[in-house]
Order: structure tokens, then sequence, then C-alpha cells
């Protein structure tokens, strides 16, 4: 895709691998919707280093857990950017859930973000990109979508809804748009993980370190770029952790 004038909505961008993966984008020449939640502080700093970079931004906040929330971030999208052509699905809850703790309040959180809330946003976008001639949809999902671990039944369970809505949407929105995803394995550890377990499963990655926001942002940017004839595909940047037997 020749991202020149090109417009791209990153979800849960104001941090994290989502900021990287804006960066990366403008870096190449997309104009840039920013979506966050709280992180006000956060997106407004990387709204102004993007337009240090040249481009255009337009900062859209909202709980994704709300229904009404995804029609609205691209309904302002489109207002302030006059049109979407990648939909970058980043934003995500992550916590550890278990048996005992997942309820239907739970369960309803964790479905409603990472897995209703892309439905939401790829079903208001995909009319527009197909107006455009093409389009691009890149889901972030997770390793733990195909290796899931105890505690965190209902993080697994939505992240591996959405890797079966990412193949379900390649079929639906050919030939005009294409729909992928990127699967990291660690990437940025959360602060509040102890440095014993950050040990003990970098142990378990075969490259033996973690991942980068940056190097994630590199790989959607390769889908952006030179993905014209990819869809469908679950992409694994995990420094091989997946392919490993425990």
């Amino acid at each position: 895709m020749d991202v020149t004038g090109k417009v791209a909505l990153v979800s849960g961008a104001a941090r994290r691998v989502g900021r990287a993966i804006a960066l990366e984008l403008a870096r190449t020449g997309c104009d840039l919707a920013i979506h966050y939640r709280t992180s006000n502080e956060e997106a407004r700093n990387l709204a102004a280093e993007i337009q240090r970079l040249g481009r255009r931004t337009a900062l859209v906040s909202g709980d994704l857990a709300k229904t009404a929330t995804p029609q609205h971030v691209i309904d302002q999208t489109v207002d302030r950017l006059g049109r979407l052509d990648i939909l970058v699905n980043n934003a995500s809850v992550f916590s550890k859930t278990p048996l005992a703790q997942a309820d239907a309040a739970a369960w309803n959180t964790m479905l409603r973000v990472n897995v209703i809330a892309p439905a939401l946003l790829a079903r208001a976008a995909a009319p527009l990109m197909q107006s455009a001639g093409g389009g691009r949809i890149i889901n972030l999902v997770d390793m733990l979508a195909d290796r899931p671990v105890k505690a965190y039944g209902p993080y697994c369970a939505s992240k591996a809804a959405l890797a079966n809505l990412t193949r379900t949407l390649a079929l639906e929105l050919a030939p005009q748009v294409t729909v992928n995803a990127v699967a990291p394995g660690i990437a940025v550890f959360p602060q509040d993980v102890d440095k014993e377990l950050r040990s003990r499963l970098i142990a378990r990655v075969p490259l033996s370190r973690e991942g980068t926001p940056e190097e994630i942002a590199a790989v959607v940017r390769f889908l952006v770029i030179e993905g014209d004839y990819i869809t469908g595909q679950i992409i694994h940047v995990d420094g091989g952790w997946s392919q490993t037997s425990v």
C-alpha cells in the first residue's frame, strides 16, 4: 500500500506498543488518529511528537467497553482527518482472573474491549475502506491465544476469539481490505511483574530476551506497506516462544 495521504487509526495508542505503532506509521507517511481512554497527557505528547514528523493528528477518546464508542471513534476520525485507510486494533484489557473471580462482569469487560470493540470498529471502518478502493485492518492478539496459562482464562479466551475474528473478517472483507493479526509474546513487561518472574519467563524464550514495542510496530508496518497479498494470517513476534513445548 502506498500510504501517501492515508489515515491510520490506532486504538489504545497513547502508551507502550500502541504508541510505537502510531509513531512507526507516522514515519512511513500516515496521518494518525490516536485513540485513548484515560491517558490524556501521554496521548497529547504522542500527538506533538507525530506533528513534529510533519503528519496530521487527531485525538479521539472513549471507553471501548461501551457499545457506542467504536462508531464514535470512527466518526471522529473521519470528521477530523477526512478518511480512514488503516485500522490497528491495539487496545486491550489484560488482567489476572482466576476462575473463582471470573464472574459475568469480568467476562463482560474482557470480551467487550478485546473482541467486541475490534469487531465493531472493523464493521464501521470497512465500508469507508471499501469505498476508497482498499484498506488494512490489523489486530493485536497474543501468543496466549494458542498457549493459554492458568488464572488468565478470560484474557486468553478473548484473544483466541480475536484471532478467529481476524480470519473471519479476512474472508468477508476480501478483496478490498486485508485483515491480519500480530501476536506478541513478551513485548513489554507490566510494571508489577517482579524480577524473578521476568527471569523465568525470559528463560522460556528461545531468543533469550523480551521483545520491544518497536519490533511489534515494525511487523505492523510491514503488513501495511508490503501486505498486498497477505490476509487472514496471525504473525507471531515472540522470540520463538510459541514454538517451544513448554
